[in-house]
């Protein structure tokens, strides 16, 4: 006996969703070990940060674990008071989501009509792609130059249409960036009826006098701006999916009403508010990072590969042929990176920093993978 859902032919789905392409996220470590029997896995496709959640949010979710039978402050409350008092903002002008693709989905729910278009940079991160879609809105794609986005094409692809411009900052998959000259006169030009987003997901990895602090220097000044964050990256929390977006109060009063109800959990509030202000151990992470970087550009220099130099804490590498050949060699070995074709870059690779020791795993892995090709 079936159950029927086999006679719904895509007719009785919404035309937007059944073009859609769905997000396909990194391969779990669980799963590689049971399907090829391997005692170890390292995952280096995700680019989380290769250490654990602070000790004062392990501390705090072992305290919160006692009530986990009550749901989530549905309003955040907590947590944007923190976030704001940390951004020198307006508590309303803080708004939490379950991570900031999270907030990516908000903002495209609360703003985007069929018809409407969004403006990125391509490759990069396919959310922007995805929701804008979801709502029946169009995606204008614009070449990256030099691996980096072209913010002057970006704004000659802006029309009357065009309601969201994403600038991924550093991109994801690239981890190239713009320079704070560069995004400024962005800001100069571009038109009124748009808002930008720029995307700081891994902001807290980048010590450098070009790169700008967007909250500050955008936000601040009246930019029509919306700014990402996340506590997935360097503070070790993606697990517990938690983002935010500063933006103009009128606009964080639109996500707020497509919310779904209690979507940040409670441990993702507790751990995050936590994590806030530990800024020694921030320092300390970006500076192992920065190491593990440098490796890992190195090792894949030594086998003859050229990554792009990036400001994250994951490398864009070009293979040369479909990228899922070298993504299988490795995956046999028990290295798991990321192919790109869902970025838009089918023939290469990135590859997220990982501890010292990983980082010696996967070089020993990648010289018997190149010496059998």
């Amino acid at each position: 006996m079936t159950s029927g859902f086999e006679d719904f032919g895509d007719a009785f789905f919404r035309a937007s969703v059944n073009g859609l392409t769905p997000y396909q996220p990194g391969k779990p470590v669980e799963d590689v070990q049971r399907e090829l029997g391997l005692a170890r896995v390292i995952k280096l496709a995700s680019n989380e940060g290769p250490f654990g959640p602070f000790p004062a949010a392990l501390d705090a979710l072992d305290r919160g674990a006692r009530e986990l039978n009550r749901y989530p402050d549905g309003g955040v409350y907590r947590l944007h008071e923190a976030l704001a008092a940390r951004h020198g903002v307006a508590f309303d002008e803080i708004s939490v989501g379950a991570g900031a693709d999270g907030c990516i989905d908000m903002l495209s729910q609360a703003i985007l009509d069929p018809g409407d278009r969004i403006v990125c940079g391509w490759p990069s991160f396919p959310s922007y792609v995805i929701y804008a879609r979801k709502q029946g809105a169009e995606a204008t794609l614009v070449p990256l130059a030099d691996h980096r986005y072209d913010l002057s094409a970006l704004l000659d692809a802006i029309d009357e249409r065009t309601k969201l411009v994403y600038i991924c900052h550093p991109n994801n998959p690239t981890g190239t960036m713009n320079t704070a000259d560069e995004l400024d006169a962005y800001f100069e030009h571009v038109p009124d009826h748009v808002l930008t987003v720029v995307d700081q997901a891994y902001f807290e990895y980048i010590d450098r006098p070009d790169y700008p602090d967007a909250v500050e220097r955008y936000f601040k000044t009246g930019r029509r701006v919306a700014v990402l964050r996340t506590f997935s990256k360097i503070y070790g929390l993606a697990g517990l999916r938690v983002g935010y977006a500063v933006a103009p109060r009128a606009v964080c009063a639109a996500m707020a009403k497509v919310r779904r109800p209690f979507d940040v959990t409670t441990p993702a509030q507790i751990a995050a508010i936590a994590s806030i202000g530990d800024d020694q151990e921030i320092a300390r992470r970006r500076a192992v990072n920065a190491e593990g970087l440098a490796r890992l550009e190195s090792v894949l220099a030594e086998h003859g590969l050229d990554p792009v130099p990036s400001v994250g804490n994951f490398l864009y590498v070009e293979t040369g042929a479909d990228a899922n050949d070298l993504f299988g060699r490795l995956l046999q070995e028990g290295i798991i990176v990321r192919p790109l074709a869902g970025f838009g870059s089918p023939t290469a690779i990135r590859i997220s920093v990982g501890t010292p020791e990983e980082l010696d795993v996967f070089a020993a892995a990648l010289g018997r993978v190149l010496a059998r090709a």
